[in-house]
């Protein structure tokens, strides 16, 4: 019943289920899964006289003068009347509602909610929600508000899951068994997903929250759980232990590892020797050296007798490990047959290259996701090593997995991840963290500044373009937006181009670029030929550009702080030193808070801890993480208690009762398989 299609649902329809399905809302279940993603208080009713500029605030009144309607252009109206209470008078202005003026009766009384401003000696309500007394919906209420659409407004989703609750509240069945909701004090599923859209108040909300949140936990965690230990159990993994190859490697290059780096490489070590596949994440800062550390462990399969590969996000990302590869092997004078594949490899080369991974001679191959395509064939893959996993998925990393018999694997990532949560994201690996930087490395000078110091941010650019150095500007919008008053990467483009830097070769950026021309704008970055690129968050993983020493950061408030850091990470890759300058458009303390630790610190852990304290965990969830949308983890995911209650209950369950077959378990396996339909998860 909750599998029904959308457009069934009273008052949507086929023509409204299109604009439902943007957003990802296909069926019932999926309405009544899309929460809020906050609140508005609409239960105190404020006097007139009471009222604070710049609030929302919800009033009782009655009108004072009869609605005078104007037409100001074409297609645009306007209505304004004046209302007032016991205390005194407020202007109601709307926009384009003439049917109001069937509504606005001066005998009866009208609740009003909106955000109240004062100019000019009075008080104005622009395009308030009014409803007549005694058949209003939303006074006296906490009120959702929704991620919209365009076409769709809060009102038409909060309706259409009143509707939903109305006809389908008792079809929703709970999940989890009832000793597990005892135990744990949580309410039934049908109450938690009506209070979570519908509190009545704090108390009730909270409890919602955290009964949802379990749920959607405990569901990941058997499944991550359930993968881990098949792989453990039922796979015979291949014994890698020949580190001889690995270690001329380490004696030759100039500089000693770290040891964060050779305590990864020692727990690396054990896992290939034992006969079940390895399957760990390296998790390392941005120049931690984690790069090494998988070269190191794909000699160890090579001496062994086995191929290894390397996948990487972008094409640019993949190149630059394959250079990185062919640079040591070259200090170290080793011998081995390093291949690059990618989309953009031409056919007779492609052909080349597939025929000899097939027959054996390429020792190492680097790549994109073209290394997961059909038509690639390994002669004998020990090692596969995927960077920056959470740019494709548990399925594409299985892919490439798939292609040997069981070979190990290492998953890179220079994201910092509170461990808490990278045993959610990454809840089917083993965790190696290089918490040490090289020595040497320069650290980046961070500088906070304000809107009306972007000038002095320019000339500092241009002073170090004129020493020969280059730089980078972000954006946080492509294009312009009349809802947020952010600059474009565009309109800057465009803007500096004309002005501060008319003389040098600007380039731009963004995700809606193609990706040959995106390719091709950081490829003429890289060899110098653009001088500053203004970019969107594209160039946060994957863009090294040992010469650019400056990153800018406009509207810096509006990105998480692990997001800030990564962009950051973009400078200080080579021998001189380097500045990240944050434009703070926002006066608050909060925010303020926030770019002082950026400007404190660049230990990347630090930073993720705090960003988990300020924003909760979504910054941490780049791409959609097994079913789970952004409002499910930044609104649900945000109780550190209930995560590592829900992973020690987890590994509980699947130790007493691996294949959750007892009857209580019947609705949560169906959930978990239904959530893990493209990732093997197996009960049997």
């Amino acid at each position: 019943m909750l599998n029904s299609d959308i457009q069934y649902l009273k008052g949507v329809g086929p023509k409204k289920a299109k604009k439902f399905k943007k957003l990802g809302i296909f069926t019932i279940e999926n309405l009544l899964n899309y929460y809020p993603i906050k609140y508005e208080d609409r239960r105190t009713v404020s006097k007139i006289n009471e009222m604070v500029d710049n609030t929302k605030v919800l009033l009782k009144i009655k009108l004072f003068n009869t609605p005078e309607k104007k037409v100001i252009k074409k297609n645009m109206t306007i209505i304004k009347v004046a209302g007032r209470d016991d205390t005194g008078f407020v202007t109601l202005t709307f926009f384009n509602q003439d049917y109001l003026l069937q509504k606005l009766n001066l005998e009866d009384w009208f609740y009003v909610f909106g955000k109240v401003k004062y100019a000019y000696g009075k008080y104005e309500l622009t395009n308030p929600d009014i409803e007549k007394v005694g058949k209003d919906k939303k006074a006296g209420r906490i009120m959702p508000i929704y991620g919209l659409t365009y076409g769709l407004s809060n009102n038409e989703i909060t309706k259409a899951v009143k509707n939903a609750l109305d006809e389908y509240y008792s079809k929703i069945e709970d999940i989890i068994p009832i000793e597990i909701k005892n135990k744990y004090q949580l309410i039934s599923r049908r109450d938690a997903i009506k209070y979570f859209h519908f509190p009545e108040n704090n108390k009730i909300y909270s409890l919602a929250k955290k009964s949802i949140a379990f749920e959607k936990l405990l569901i990941m965690q058997l499944g991550l759980l359930t993968i881990k230990n098949r792989l453990r159990t039922s796979s015979q993994g291949l014994k890698i232990n020949d580190s001889s190859l690995g270690d001329k490697l380490i004696a030759s290059i100039p500089y000693k590892l770290t040891n964060a780096q050779l305590k990864v490489i020692k727990e690396i070590k054990e896992d290939m020797r034992l006969s079940k596949p390895m399957n760990r994440l390296v998790q390392g800062d941005v120049g931690s050296g984690k790069t090494i550390v998988a070269i190191y462990a794909m000699l160890i399969a090579i001496k062994s007798g086995y191929q290894a590969s390397m996948m990487a996000p972008t094409e640019i990302l993949a190149l630059q490990h394959y250079d990185t590869i062919k640079g040591y092997f070259k200090i170290a004078n080793i011998n081995l047959n390093v291949a690059f594949l990618s989309g953009s490899t031409n056919a007779k080369n492609k052909r080349k290259i597939l025929d000899e991974l097939k027959n054996g001679q390429i020792d190492i191959i680097v790549g994109t996701h073209a290394l997961i395509e059909n038509n690639v064939e390994f002669s004998n893959i020990g090692l596969v090593v995927t960077d920056e996993q959470h740019r494709f998925g548990v399925r594409q990393r299985a892919m490439l997995s798939n292609k040997g018999n069981n070979p190990d694997m290492i998953v890179m990532t220079a994201t910092p991840i509170p461990r808490t949560l990278a045993l959610i994201v990454y809840g089917d690996l083993d965790i190696s963290v290089i918490d040490e930087m090289p020595p040497g490395r320069h650290e980046v000078i961070t500088y906070v500044l304000n809107e009306n110091q972007k000038n002095e941010a320019y000339s500092f650019i241009k002073k170090q373009i004129k020493s020969g150095r280059q730089g980078y500007i972000v954006a946080p919008l492509v294009e312009e937006s009349e809802n947020l008053e952010i600059d474009s990467a565009e309109k800057i483009f465009n803007e500096l181009s004309n002005t501060y830097f008319s003389e040098c070769k600007l380039g731009l950026l963004h995700g809606k670029m193609k990706s040959s021309d995106k390719e091709e704008t950081i490829n003429r970055f890289y060899n110098d030929e653009i001088k500053v690129l203004v970019s969107t968050t594209v160039i946060e993983v994957g863009v090294n550009v040992p010469n650019a020493v400056v990153m800018m950061v406009l509207s810096a408030e509006r990105f998480g702080l692990a997001q800030l850091h990564q962009l950051r990470g973009r400078v200080g890759r080579g021998k001189y030193q380097s500045y990240c300058i944050l434009v703070n458009g926002s006066k608050s303390k909060k925010s303020s808070d926030r770019m002082n630790i950026m400007k404190n610190t660049n230990n990347g852990f630090i930073i993720a801890e705090e960003d988990l304290k300020n924003r909760g965990p979504g910054e941490f969830f780049g791409t959609k993480q097994h079913g789970l949308s952004k409002y499910e983890v930044q609104n649900i995911i945000n109780d550190v208690n209930i995560v590592q209650k829900v992973q020690l209950l987890s590994k509980k369950i699947i130790n007493e009762n691996p294949f959750l077959d007892k009857e209580e378990y019947i609705n949560l396996k169906e959930e978990i398989i239904k959530l893990f339909k493209n990732e093997d998860v197996v009960f049997n």
